[in-house]
């Protein structure tokens, strides 16, 4: 009887320490198991937060795993607010004669209307940044691997929203809200009252082609902040430009501007001379108030006849002192 109760004792014993090593065992796959999770979910947040989602400025929403290394732009006024927020570019516009030093090392990739696809292909960017225009072109770019990021500049706002929007792109967001606040503060102080606002007619163009700028451009807009009237400013807008109006002598005439302002992309005098040409047809032009006095002005064309950039704070002060020049 004793050896029997001696042996159930260590079967007994036996039976308990594998019930103990059952519930250890348990305890640390459980163990294990949760480590591998917190890791698993540790991986999925770090990939989550590197994540970028950015909304455009014609409202697409583009989503980039990381900052993109590499960037291309078309517009010189994209490309001016990119190096201004310290962004690497590895595409920039073609431009007439030599560059700027600062961008010798950067690619010609063409421009809005002629992009050089080959050259395109060649740097390979995983981001454009272009203008609404671009994007019949959008396919072509995606089946290379290239995303495109819209912008747009028809107001001193639109182009302080694409600063904050590359900010937020590329990881830049204190920088471009530094840049933001500065034009903010020195439109505010370049403003003029518009108490005796000069009325102002607006012209874009190149010889033989004339449109008039609506309050909806940027020059338009600049020109309102400058203190001026647009007298077109109710002039039915162009379908495929809404930001500028079929030029209607009769209605020039009829409100008789005190200023006219010419925009263009090409050589000043040329421009000027091809548009009195052209308008002094009409013996009525010769009475308009700003061509007596001699007030037909061409505005820089890196200020107005392109996105100017950081530098709508130095278009806006060209066009205001030009309205103080008013005789």
């Amino acid at each position: 009887m004793k050896k029997l109760a001696s042996v159930l004792s260590i079967l007994m014993l036996l039976f308990v320490l594998s019930a103990c090593g059952t519930e250890d065992g348990k305890a640390e796959d459980k163990t294990a198991a949760s480590a591998v999770k917190a890791e698993e979910t540790e991986k999925v947040e770090e990939t989550t937060g590197t994540a970028i989602e950015v909304t455009d400025m014609i409202g697409q929403t583009s989503t980039f795993d990381e900052v993109p290394k590499s960037v291309a732009t078309l517009s010189s006024g994209d490309l001016d607010m990119l190096l201004a927020l310290g962004i690497k570019v590895d595409g920039r516009p073609t431009v007439q004669g030599p560059p700027n030093k600062d961008l010798e090392g950067i690619a010609e990739i063409g421009n809005p209307h002629q992009p050089n696809f080959e050259k395109i292909a060649e740097i390979n960017p995983e981001v454009i940044i272009a203008a609404p225009s671009f994007k019949q072109h959008e396919a072509n770019m995606e089946r290379q691997g290239t995303k495109i990021v819209y912008t747009a500049a028809n107001s001193v706002d639109d182009i302080k929203k694409t600063i904050g929007l590359f900010g937020q792109l590329f990881d830049k967001e204190t920088e471009a809200k530094t840049i933001q606040d500065d034009i903010t503060e020195q439109i505010e102080k370049s403003s003029a009252d518009k108490a005796d606002a000069v009325k102002t007619l607006l012209v874009y163009g190149a010889p033989g082609t004339y449109m008039v700028a609506l309050p909806n451009s940027l020059s338009g807009n600049l020109l309102e902040l400058a203190g001026g009237e647009n007298i077109a400013s109710d002039f039915p807008n162009e379908e495929k430009y809404p930001q500028y109006a079929s030029l209607s002598v009769e209605k020039i005439i009829e409100r008789n501007p005190e200023m006219v302002m010419l925009i263009t992309h090409g050589e000043p005098e040329a421009v000027k001379a091809a548009f009195e040409g052209e308008m002094l047809k009409n013996p009525a032009w010769k009475n308009l108030d700003a061509v007596k006095k001699g007030n037909v002005m061409v505005l820089p064309s890196h200020l107005f006849g392109t996105n100017p950039g950081t530098k709508v704070v130095e278009a806006l002060d060209v066009m205001k002192e030009s309205l103080g020049q008013v005789k």
